[in-house]
Parts: structure tokens; C-alpha cells; sequence
């Protein structure tokens, strides 16, 4: 099954002394490289975040937010460092004795000064262990989503793969047509320079022509990748790296089929071909 890497996800709890959300937002990146941003209160948690999300998430760009609310009465027991807010008291006095123009100060800026207002103690063991089974919630709803939209590049990948074989089935049946029709005008251009040709001789050289111009090794390879990719979409461990790497097999085989394409239309199945190819490369850039 294919996961895609790309997803976001949120999810909230109550708990008694507020409410914690996780954000999970998820992108394209060639390794795994998760970053936290978490309150002060779990700071010292964060590794064991990591590990978590690490053991669920395969690949991606993953940016993992976690909010607390503190609960309306824990934010009503507003408690003040009183020997702070004398001494910066002391101090205002004196620079109003120096500068006695100075506006007075508003009791509400000193409240705003780090340290004044102290933050009520919160246990974070319970804490830690909501945000715990969160995250958790979190990473199966993320993984559900690129779950989901892997299944829709999987089903996009095998609807092109019916497309290439089309074409190499029918670039296959034409090949003794195009064979014939090359054979046979090598045959008219030697008539025409009217010149007695040797003809052993004139065998080999068509041999030779045709050799060159045959594209059954090509179309069996080609076929052979299309396997291996319907195989790799049924597995369950991240495939995002090698489909990318058959994508450029698969390329590789269609170049050497326009290198070797001896009509138009084969020269347009090569092109046809390029094109399903690209489209699936440019999907499987989201795949895990």
C-alpha cells in the first residue's frame, strides 16, 4: 500500500488544567526530518515526541505543533513576585526623579514585565501523558489521510501502466510491418543507384539494418518494469524511492526506442511513452 507524504492533521483534548492540540503538518522531502514546537511546561518530553512520531512516519517534512490553553481557573489564580514588583517600584521612583516630565507608569506594563506574573505549577506527568496518547491520535489520523491519497496515486500509476502497455503491445505488432517496410526500401534505393549488389552480401547489410532498428529487447525490458512496479505498489514498506528509480528504467527504455524508431509512428509511441512516464514521476515525488 502506498502512503503519500504530504498531510495535515489536528486533534484536541480537555484536560484538567487546559486544553492541548496537536498540528501535524506533513510535506515532500527525500529523508524523514520531523520538527517539534512545544510549550515550555513539556520542553524536556520533546525527544520522546520525536521517537514517537519517528516510529509511525516513514518519509517526509513533518512539522509537529503542540498548543496549551490553560484552563480558565488556572488563569484566574493570577499570583505576583511582590519583591519584583518593588524593586522595579524602586526604580521607576528614581528615574522619575530624574526625569520628572516622564509620564507615569501603567501598573498594567509592570504586570507585563517577564517574571512578575507567576504561572501556577502545573504537574506534567498527567500532562505529558495527554499529549502522549494525543500525538498518537494525531499520527493514526495523518497516516489515514496520506493512506488515503496514496491509494489514489496508486490507482493513477496502474491506470498509466495500462497505458504503456498498450502502447508497447502495439509498437510490438507493428514491428514486422516496419521490418518489411524498412527492407524493402533499402531494396528500392539500391535499384535506384542501378548497380549489380552481391546478394549475400546485400543480406547481411539488411540483417544489419534490421538489427539495429528491432526494439523487442527495449519493449520486453519495458514490460518487465511495469511488473516490477505492480509488485512494489503491493507492498507495505515505504517504495518511494525505488519507483523513482524504475521511473528512470522506464524512461531509459523509451529513449532507446525513439533513438531506434525507424517510422512515425513508432517515433510518436516513444513520445506517448515519455509523457505516462513523466506523469508518473511527477506523483510518485509525494509517495513515502
Amino acid at each position: 500500500m502506498l502512503h503519500s507524504m504530504t498531510g495535515f492533521a489536528r486533534e484536541s483534548v480537555e484536560t484538567g488544567t487546559g486544553t492541548l492540540t496537536w498540528e501535524i503538518r506533513a510535506v515532500n522531502h527525500r529523508y524523514l526530518d520531523v520538527q517539534f514546537k512545544v510549550p515550555e511546561e513539556l520542553r524536556p518530553k520533546e525527544q520522546l515526541f520525536r521517537q514517537q512520531a519517528s516510529a509511525v512516519l516513514g518519509r517526509g517534512k513533518v512539522e509537529c505543533s503542540l498548543y496549551f490553553r490553560r484552563a480558565v481557573h488556572q488563569e484566574n489564580e493570577l499570583q505576583v513576585d511582590k519583591g519584583l514588583v518593588e524593586l522595579i517600584g524602586h526604580r521607576i521612583s528614581e528615574l522619575t526623579s530624574k526625569l520628572p516630565n516622564v509620564a507615569a507608569v501603567n501598573p498594567i506594563e509592570i504586570l507585563r514585565w517577564p517574571g512578575v506574573v507567576l504561572q501556577t505549577e502545573i504537574d506534567t506527568e498527567p500532562l505529558f501523558e495527554h499529549a502522549t496518547a494525543l500525538l498518537q491520535k494525531t499520527l493514526d489520523a495523518i497516516e489515514t489521510m496520506r493512506a488515503n491519497e496514496g491509494d489514489r496515486i496508486a490507482e493513477m500509476l496502474e491506470t498509466r501502466c495500462r497505458d504503456i502497455e498498450a502502447i508497447s503491445a502495439s509498437v510490438r505488432s507493428r514491428m514486422p510491418e516496419v521490418l518489411a517496410a524498412t527492407r524493402s526500401k533499402q531494396k528500392e534505393r539500391i535499384e535506384k543507384l542501378e548497380v549489380e549488389a552481391d546478394p549475400a552480401r546485400l543480406e547481411v547489410e539488411l540483417a544489419l539494418i534490421a538489427q539495429k532498428i528491432d526494439v523487442d529487447e527495449e519493449l520486453d525490458r519495458l514490460d518487465s518494469h511495469l511488473v516490477e512496479i505492480r509488485d512494489t505498489l503491493k507492498d507495505d514498506n515505504p517504495v518511494g524511492r525505488r519507483l523513482d528509480f524504475l521511473m528512470q528504467e522506464l524512461n531509459r527504455e523509451a529513449n532507446t526506442l525513439g533513438a531506434k524508431s525507424a517510422d512515425a509512428e513508432t517515433t510518436k509511441a516513444a513520445v506517448d511513452l515519455k509523457v505516462l512516464i513523466e506523469q508518473m514521476r511527477e506523483q510518485i515525488q509525494n509517495v513515502e
